[in-house]
């Protein structure tokens, strides 16, 4: 069975929380990434032995490998250390433990051992710097009180955890980066979990693809640096758009000044699949002192085609951390003559990146929205930035996207090939996200248009703005995005005239682009003139509405799109269904997004981003998961392949998994009920509905047994199911219905609304009976007709899976803009219906209505 990356992604995060307890979520990152990686160790070991002698993936591979090691020794481990520049030794395999722990030999000080031997294996071969050190006792310490109170509860968390990746095949899930996309998962979710701690170590996804793409759009690039490198997120992202070649190509820079963080950064980027020659991580102080060093130029520094950054914002202690403090003549701030403030140091950081940037590189960096207006020594910065016509944008970005601050954000783009006369591109993207949980997330579309927009270069009201050199300076050099782009005001001014006097100002009218635009004529019959400048409505909204959605242009317009859409599903239903590699499917997504984006950009007053977004949704929902299987085992074979469906039952002690019936791996079992079973499916849902009208009619006769002095009452009360406190409930007790009915005389009121009571009560138990029996049947039918679903099947069901609703979607997007016109219409007709004329009236009517009440009034 094919096992997808969204399957591992949710069961070692479920397992996460299950396993860590109360441990700090930025704690316990360490112990199970860091055995997750040593895992990684321990199967690349056991392929490259097996590749290498020839030994079947079939065989005990570590009984082979203990044989062929007591044959050959260091020969052997040798030819292991020359391939992967490591090697774990068999009785140190993360597979021995697991030996241990099914046999009951388990001890956590062998965990230990292991984990030391593999320090000094590496420390003494001296050749693999990118392992030294990730398993120090600093950092993975199996004695620590966090993971249990005394030895055994720790020995026993640790077999747990060890248990979890057992049966994952680390090198098999790396070959599609499977293990990867699941690593930099589990770091975005503890970086979550971590909250305020997280921040040092994490950037949050779409964040980091707003940097990425503009700086792989940007430049050709060969290297890419980040001095603050983190968890290495940002420079997985720059090489993950790059095609493959650039990507095989690609070398790493980094600089990390956590001991822990900068493990995790090399973990993060073997995992993924980069080459230790392709990547120089370096365990220190950034600005304290410059790495990397070129040392034929020891005054230049090294120069990269691209540098990412987000940097500690504002950081108070930049120049702090040596007993030396760092002075205007270093090389990386020399070129300003100036340091900046001791209290801040986001411009220490930009300029250390921009000292590193080549020549015809981009380097994008994150950093707060003071760095563009401040003054003082930031100020003079700034000021020197934008004579050097370094600065090629500034992106403002939500409030609260980051775990460790509330703070809005801006990007901001520098280069040092611009032309003298190329503007500054300021964009507000600050209103563009969507909240998920406490977190404001931008969305795809939100992303696709800061990329679009930068790289075009437009100029959109209200979003963006291209300030020249002659702006700026009238400006002070003062860079804060509402100065250059105003933000679009939706409330619309009130007009006096319109108060006082009635009407719709034609200013309002005219200010409907869309309506005038599509349908000029509709809405000029629906209008009738008042006086000059002012008009009413002749009919209400409702019936103007229908008017405009059923005119031939509107109609038309949505035949073409729905025609236009429908030929690009075709298009791609053809290529996902044939699919049959992992590369293929990003380049498959990228190009669905593209060229939905480029389809609906042609037609005028329809948001393509909006449809962007919406094929963006289907990849993550369903294409992303079912493409994997499709490209593992074949787009038919998928379809009618079962899963166990597991679900999880008890809590505490007693939680755990077990299976409850079966599920299609790409089929859904309520799709195959719904279009192959529509019958039975028909029939539940009557009896449901008869159950329901059931139930609510015993519903009524309890509560009119509640009411005193009523027939009902005297007759049902005392059957009414009590609580301990005697107080009645919400049904009836069967048993004293039925005695109750026994000892009635017969066509008596008693004994009829008795009789009533229990012939509901029979009929809600045979319709739940009957329900219970259907559903059973269906469920078993379903289960069956999965693995015999035929080629038109499966094509049915799958593309409704995929598709269905998708041409709806984005036909509401052409109606979307007519209708937001149409409901500003029925708000000005509802603001100017009332003239002031209209409200001294009313004022007389109720003057007159009092005076009269009064004068009816008699004084005794």
């Amino acid at each position: 069975m094919i096992t997808t990356s969204e399957e591992i992604k949710r069961r070692l995060w479920d397992g996460a929380n299950d396993l860590r307890g109360s441990m700090d979520a930025s704690r316990y990152k360490d112990y199970m990434l860091g055995l997750m990686f040593y895992k990684f160790l321990s199967d690349q070991t056991l392929a490259t032995f097996r590749s290498t002698a020839g030994v079947s993936k079939s065989a005990n591979n570590v009984q082979k490998y203990e044989e062929a090691y007591q044959q050959l020794g260091d020969t052997l481990t040798g030819m292991i250390q020359k391939v992967l520049g490591y090697y774990v030794l068999p009785e140190h395999l993360y597979q021995t433990w697991v030996k241990d722990i099914r046999n009951g030999d388990f001890e956590l000080q062998k965990v230990m051992d292991s984990l030391n031997s593999f320090e000094r294996n590496i420390e003494i071969k001296g050749d693999a710097d990118d392992f030294k050190g990730l398993f120090s006792t600093s950092i993975i310490d199996l004695t620590d009180s966090a993971l249990g109170n005394d030895l055994n509860k720790r020995s026993k968390n640790i077999k747990d955890l060890i248990l979890l990746f057992a049966d994952l095949d680390m090198v098999d899930l790396q070959n599609g980066d499977v293990l990867g996309d699941a690593y930099e998962y589990l770091i975005g979710q503890f970086a979550s979990s971590a909250g305020k701690k997280a921040g040092e170590f994490y950037t949050p996804r779409q964040v980091s693809e707003v940097l990425a793409q503009i700086v792989v759009k940007s430049s050709d690039i060969s290297s890419v640096y980040d001095p603050t490198v983190g968890s290495g997120s940002l420079l997985l992202t720059v090489g993950k758009h790059l095609n493959k070649n650039a990507q095989r190509d690609l070398h790493y820079y980094g600089q990390e000044f956590i001991t822990e963080t900068y493990n995790l950064t090399r973990m993060n980027l073997l995992l993924h699949g980069v080459r230790p020659e392709n990547m120089d991580i370096k365990n220190g102080n950034t600005l304290a002192e410059d790495w990397p060093e070129d040392p034929e130029r020891p005054e230049e520094g090294v120069q990269f085609d691209a540098v990412v950054m987000n940097p500690p914002y504002s950081d108070s202690k930049w120049n702090k951390h040596e007993d030396k403090p760092l002075k205007v003549s270093d090389p990386r701030f020399a070129d300003f003559g100036i340091l900046p403030p001791d209290s801040k140091g986001d411009f220490a950081y930009l300029m250390h990146g921009l000292y590193h940037l080549g020549q015809k590189g981009t380097m994008a960096i994150v950093l707060p929205h003071g760095v563009l207006f401040r003054g003082g020594t930031e100020g003079q910065i700034r000021k020197r930035l934008l004579e050097k016509n370094y600065i090629d944008a500034v992106i403002g970005l939500p409030s609260n996207m980051f775990t460790n601050t509330g703070i809005p954000v801006c990007v901001m783009i520098l280069k040092k090939n611009r032309e003298l006369s190329d503007p500054v591109l300021l964009l507000d993207s600050s209103e563009h996200f969507v909240k998920i949980g406490k977190q404001n997330v931008l969305r795809e579309k939100d992303i696709a248009q800061i990329v679009d927009t930068y790289v075009d270069k437009t100029e959109v009201t209200g979003y963006s703005h291209l300030a020249n050199r002659k702006e700026i300076i009238e400006n002070e050099y003062n860079l804060n995005i509402p100065r250059y782009v105003e933000a679009i005001d939706s409330e619309i001014p009130q007009d006096v005239d319109g108060h006082l006097l009635g009407g719709i100002p034609m200013k309002n009218i005219a200010d409907l682009k869309v309506l005038n635009s599509i349908v000029k004529d509709v809405l000029d019959n629906a209008l009738t003139p008042l006086r000059e400048g002012y008009v009413e409505l002749n009919e209400s909204v409702d019936d103007l509405t229908k008017e405009v959605l059923a005119d031939e242009r509107v109609k038309n317009k949505s035949a073409e799109v729905e025609g236009k859409v429908t030929e690009y599903l075709q298009k791609y239903w053809g290529k996902l269904i044939s699919v049959d590699s992992e590369t293929e499917l990003e380049d498959l997504r990228d190009e669905m997004l593209t060229e939905i984006k480029q389809i609906l950009s042609k037609f005028d007053y329809l948001d393509a981003y909006a449809g962007y977004q919406i094929i963006a949704e289907i990849w993550k929902n369903t294409l992303f998961n079912d493409t994997e299987l499709i490209v593992g085992m074949g787009f038919y074979t998928a379809g009618r392949t079962r899963e166990p469906n597991m679900v999880t039952k008890g809590t505490g002690q007693k939680k755990h998994e077990e299976q409850d019936g079966w599920i299609g791996a790409i089929v859904p079992n309520d799709l195959i009920a719904k279009n192959l079973y529509s019958e039975l499916v028909q029939k539940i849902a009557d009896s449901k509905e008869q159950l329901t009208t059931t139930e609510s009619e015993l519903s009524e006769l309890v509560e009119a047994a509640k009411v005193e002095d009523s027939d009902e009452n005297s007759i049902l009360y005392d059957s009414i199911k009590k609580n301990k406190d005697d107080e009645p409930q919400d049904s009836f007790d069967n048993k004293k219905i039925k005695a109750e009915l026994k000892a009635a005389e017969k066509e008596s009121d008693e004994y009829q609304l008795l009789h009533k009571v229990s012939t509901l009560m029979k009929q809600k138990s045979k319709l739940n009976t009957g329900i219970k029996n259907q559903e059973k049947e269906l469920q078993s039918t379903v289960y069956d007709r999965i693995e015999n679903l035929t080629n038109e099947e499966i094509d049915n069901l799958v593309y409704e899976k995929w598709f269905g609703g998708i041409e709806t979607k984005i036909l509401n997007l052409v109606e979307a803009p007519l209708k937001d016109e149409l409901q500003i219409l029925e708000t000005l007709n509802a603001r100017y219906s009332t003239t002031l004329s209209d409200l001294e009236k009313e004022t007389e009517q109720v003057e007159s209505e009092f005076e009269s009440l009064l004068s009816e009034l008699v004084v005794k």
